[in-house]
């Protein structure tokens, strides 16, 4: 018994001194992550690939494993809505290695903080409301002079050009047109339905926090307009940005691009951030040979300037202003400035100045409330050939709300008063300014709305609301809606939307103006304002891989239906545009899948895909919308290696074939458009101190409307002026000899960017 109990003794301190030794032997790794902006990452992700070894990192972005072996190991380090990163090293016995990393967001930004779906501060995922939020990085992809352009990567949405000449344009979102869509300024409606195209143009990237889109009617928060979707363009707040950021870009077409920011402090008690956007295209090509420039030449120049104060209590105060200046123009070869508004040569010459002002202010209470307010005044000076159009509009707004949290509730309550006025030349308001019987139209909208968020549980969520609009024209206007969200597990939430949407009329679009020169304006009776019914159906499941990858894939399906749809009708008469309440009803319904994935290794993906069925109904006659596709894809691809100092992307979209506007049954230029595809390609290098350089080619199959086609785009374009056109008492081309197919000059026939294959080179430099 005596010799057990020595050899047990003698076990225990061999087994012991061996633990000891092995313990000596045991490494540790230590360190911070934080993203470039220097902001710690909690809760990410660390681990050591293939091993039991990993952690979280805590509130301040600090991590720690011990009691690691000594050897070789694959650090992983992954965030979501930041791109995954790895790194090799090696931990000798009893090292204690400290390492930090910098993370990069990435285009996934499930956990971004929105705003536009309830206008509240909120985690995306813990939104009712479905919002799409995408950042800098993810048009940086895609570098583009205006954010117009940059869209045509995002899934479900597609800028659309109006007018081959001029290259004005709006934004369809799922299929819808511009006027259905609204477009916001940090939460306020400044920009127009006269000038969306100019609103989306001319803001400097420098300047953009990130994007929100809201896909579906929002107007019971954000009124008329907000009937189809809506834009929210969020821009940096001046105490988080950098110093000093340029962005210069150009291309093999001589296109230059210049945006600068600079930071700065107003004593201690106001921090400043200025953008300035500088555009020049000044080429003529003429690619399609039809004596017609393929792109307008233009030169904008736009300043964009936001001041922060400080307040008592972090209260609220931001005020911040725009002017924006652009001139284009677009015709013949041989058009010059001394040409404008005559009848010898043709052009399209467009002159637009805006000021914008906007600003919040939190009230001294207790309870939040927040008064906020633009203005916004779009003078336009243009001529169609030999028609002018000179447009006028002010644009007024102001909104108050009460956010006040109650138990289970989080209510939002707020009034609003918007007012518009429009003048221009036409005889849709009366004429000339001169002209005694001109009546500019003044549009008066106040509304008061309600909103409760009301959370059962951790997993159940609905959100009811209510507006109330008074038009002076319309009378009174009602838009309810309803929000349920389902978090079935950590990883899948369940959205199901439901409201209504309304628009009052406004006719003085950019369509409008871009056929002014072409065609009459007719308006066939006293307009009912526009309602649509939509029920959205959303699913979001977050990823997350073994190796450290992320992502999450999303399902959305929508259905609306549209009563007193603003009809424009092309084709009942060449020469006219007749504005009138559709006698039936409209309808879009689709389904959309968005995936997105960041690997460790270096790759990232971003796909997209929607399908959509836009149409009409009258007299039981259904007709598919014109100039809307049913199928429409995009991609973004990037790839980083050499130690993440070189990024290649490769973005591209895809588009269905479209029902185009014909001038008649003997137009002999195809009825519906190809499959089309726009796709571009990058290369990044970010090996040098405050300096990134990218370059590539855009456009890489030199795809353009008129190419494989006999027929040229332009109807007419050697007759710009209709002299040798023959019209019959009611305003129709009659077929002659000389015009066997009853054409005459129409611009309007446009589905895809004129603009070939190009390469460009640019460089960004920033002082944090």
């Amino acid at each position: 018994m005596n010799n057990f109990n020595l050899y047990k003794s003698l076990l225990v301190v061999l087994l012991g001194s061996i633990a000891m030794t092995a313990q000596g032997q045991q490494a540790s790794l230590s360190g911070r992550v934080t993203s470039v902006d220097g902001e710690p990452l909690g809760f990410a992700n660390v681990a050591l690939e293939g091993t039991i070894y990993g952690t979280s990192t805590n509130d301040d972005g600090v991590f720690r494993i011990s009691k690691i072996p000594a050897g070789t190991y694959k650090v992983l380090i992954s965030f979501l809505g930041y791109e995954a990163m790895q790194k090799r090293i090696e931990l000798l016995a009893g090292q204690a290695m400290q390492l930090d990393f910098v993370l990069e967001a990435t285009s996934n930004t499930m956990d971004e903080v929105v705003v536009t779906g309830t206008m509240k501060e909120v985690n995306r995922l813990e939104s009712p409301v479905p919002v799409e939020v995408y950042n800098p990085t993810f048009f940086k992809k895609n570098p583009t002079p205006n954010i117009y352009e940059a869209l045509q990567n995002v899934n479900g949405v597609r800028p659309q050009l109006n007018c081959q000449v001029c290259n004005t344009g709006d934004i369809h979102i799922n299929g819808l047109e511009g006027p259905y869509t609204m477009v916001l300024i940090d939460g306020m409606p400044i920009v127009s339905s006269l000038a969306t195209v100019y609103g989306l143009s001319g803001i400097p990237n420098s300047l953009v926090e990130r994007m929100e889109i809201v896909k579906g009617p929002a107007s019971s928060l954000y009124g008329s307009e907000a009937i189809g979707g809506l834009i929210n363009i969020i821009t940096k707040n001046p105490e988080k940005a950098p110093l000093f950021t340029a962005d210069v870009m150009g291309t093999s077409w001589e296109e230059l691009n210049t945006d600068l920011g600079v930071k700065f402090n107003v004593g201690d008690k106001a921090s400043v951030l200025t953008g300035v956007n500088y555009y020049n295209y000044d080429n003529l090509i003429d690619n399609n040979n039809d004596n017609f420039t393929d792109v307008t030449n233009q030169e904008r120049v736009s300043v964009f300037q936001k001041w922060n104060f400080k307040r008592r209590n972090n209260r609220l105060f931001t005020l911040a202003a725009r002017y924006y200046w652009e001139d284009r123009w677009g015709g013949e070869l041989n058009w010059t400035p001394e040409f404008r508004g005559g009848d010898e040569i043709y052009g399209e010459a467009i002159t637009t100045e805006r000021w914008e002002l906007l600003g919040q202010y939190q009230l001294p209470t207790v309870d939040h409330m927040l008064f906020s307010f633009s203005f916004n005044t779009h003078d336009q000076n243009s001529v169609y050939g030999d028609t002018p159009y000179l447009a006028d509009q002010k644009i007024g707004f102001g909104q108050l709300t009460w956010d006040k949290a109650v138990g289970k509730h989080d209510l939002l309550v707020g009034s609003a008063l918007r007012y518009t006025y429009y003048d221009d030349n036409t005889p849709a308001t009366g004429g000339e300014a001169s002209d005694p019987n001109n009546r500019p139209d003044e549009i008066w909208l106040p509304g008061i709305f309600v909103q409760d968020e009301i959370t059962f549980t951790s997993k159940h969520k609905i959100l009811l609301g209510l507006r109330y609009d008074y038009n002076n024209h319309h009378g009174n206007i009602f838009t309810p809606r309803l929000a349920y969200k389902w978090s079935i597990t950590p990883t899948d939430i369940f959205r199901l939307n439901a409201g209504t949407g309304f628009r009052v009329v406004n006719l003085f679009t950019e369509d409008h103006a871009a056929l002014t020169g072409a065609r009459e304006v007719v308006i066939a009776e006293q307009l009912a304002p526009e309602q649509s019914y939509n029920v959205n159906a959303n699913y979001i499941k977050r990823l997350y891989l073994d190796n450290g990858g992320s992502g999450s894939i999303e399902l959305s399906a929508w259905y609306t239906h549209f009563t007193n749809v603003i009809f424009p009708d092309y084709e009942t008469n060449a020469n006219q545009i007749i504005y009138d309440n559709l006698d039936g009803f409209a309808v879009t319904k689709g389904l959309s899948l968005n995936a997105d994935l960041s690997l460790p290794n270096g790759f990232s993906f971003l796909l997209g895909g929607s399908l959509m069925d836009v149409s009409t109904e009258e007299g039981g006659i259904r007709e598919r919308q014109i100039l809307t596709e049913r199928f429409t894809g995009t991609w973004s691809i990037s790839y980083k290696f050499l130690n993440n100092k070189l990024v290649a992307d490769y973005t591209g979209n895809v588009y269905g074939p479209m029902r185009l506007p014909l001038l008649g049954e003997l137009d002999p230029r195809p009825a519906e458009s190809p499959w089309w595809s726009i796709q571009n390609i990058q290369l990044t290098y970010r090996g040098m101190p405050q300096f990134e350089m990218y370059g590539g080619v855009k456009n890489l199959l030199n795809w353009t409307p008129w190419k494989n086609q006999n027929e040229p785009i332009i109807a007419r374009s050697f007759d710009p002026f209709d002299r040798g056109v023959e019209f019959d008492e009611g305003g129709n081309v009659v077929a002659t000899s000389g015009n066997p197919n009853a054409l005459s000059f129409d611009p309007s026939y446009v589905y895809a960017p004129n603009q070939g294959i190009r390469a460009f080179f640019g460089i960004r430099y920033s002082i944090q």
